[in-house]
């Protein structure tokens, strides 16, 4: 990993069609948007290269294999534009089991690793457990910009993935989303987007980390998805945050931010581990 004290972000906020190939073109053409405007890690939004099928209960799309042809196109542009790159996700097939899986690449292309979506929604127009076989570990991937996490979408309320991943040694953590409104489902709780952007600062804060959240965007069946893609810094402070069409968003960070508030409110220092057995019963 580099020493430098700053890494650009690229988020690619898309929205997708019934065409897989049409989607990966897209995603191709945004990333390397993001690399000519000076992004060193770029993201996509999840399950990137179709529409979101697991708002109904038995949609039938095809399985990936990893590697396979998805990710071996993403290799090509990673290596071609000299980018880190998180691809989003994709709807990973391996023997009888299906996941919801993030890979990684290093700016030659190489794949650094995958990480595996753990918690896995089952709600109305949100069915991913008809699909997705909930992961099991919670990984860091060492790019030559920076330490990097990754967590998947309704990962994004729970604090103790970003913990894990922040104990681990990770500076920055993506996003790749697919969340919005649902037509005939009213928000009685509150306003959802506000609640989704509030939590991840909260993460940011608590673990001084850089938040990077890539959602999709556009309408696809009773689902309207928000866009607001957004990257916050370790404290919390909103950098720049996308609207509800379709955009690159590139981002500069300060990496050394983390460090100044630990020192300074030393969240990470004054844990008592001790006392959180309730955490894992």
């Amino acid at each position: 990993m580099s020493n430098n004290s700053s890494v650009v972000l690229g988020l690619a906020q898309m929205s997708m069609q019934e065409d897989e190939a049409s989607n990966l073109s897209k995603a191709i053409e945004m990333i390397e948007g993001a690399a000519k405007f000076g992004a060193e890690i770029v993201c996509l939004p999840e399950l990137f290269a179709s529409r979101y099928f697991p708002q109904e209960k038995d949609a039938k799309n095809d399985a990936q294999t990893i590697p396979g042809p998805i990710t071996e196109s993403l290799s090509r542009c990673a290596r071609k534009n000299s980018v880190c790159l998180v691809g989003g996700s994709i709807f990973e097939k391996e023997h009888d089991k299906t996941y919801n899986t993030s890979v990684v690449f290093d700016n030659k292309g190489k794949i650094l690793g995958k990480y595996r979506k753990v918690h896995i929604p089952q709600d109305e127009s949100f069915y991913e457990q008809n699909y997705f076989v909930s992961g099991k570990e919670y990984k860091v991937f060492n790019t030559s910009k920076a330490k990097i996490g990754v967590l998947i979408c309704f990962d994004q309320w729970y604090p103790e993935p970003a913990r894990a991943l922040r104990l681990l040694g990770s500076q920055i953590l993506f996003y790749p989303t697919a969340i919005g409104n649902v037509k005939g489902i009213e928000q009685m709780e509150g306003d959802w987007k506000e609640s989704w952007i509030a939590v991840q600062r909260g993460h940011a804060i608590s673990n001084g980390m850089i938040i990077s959240a890539v959602n999709r965007v556009g309408a696809e069946g009773r689902m309207k998805f928000w866009g607001s893609s957004f990257v916050c810094d370790e404290f919390g402070k909103i950098l720049a945050k996308a609207g509800g069409k379709e955009e690159i968003l590139v981002v500069k960070c300060d990496l050394n931010l983390g460090e100044e508030v630990e020192e300074g409110w030393g969240f990470l220092r004054n844990r008592k581990p001790a006392t959180y057995g309730n955490l894992i019963r």
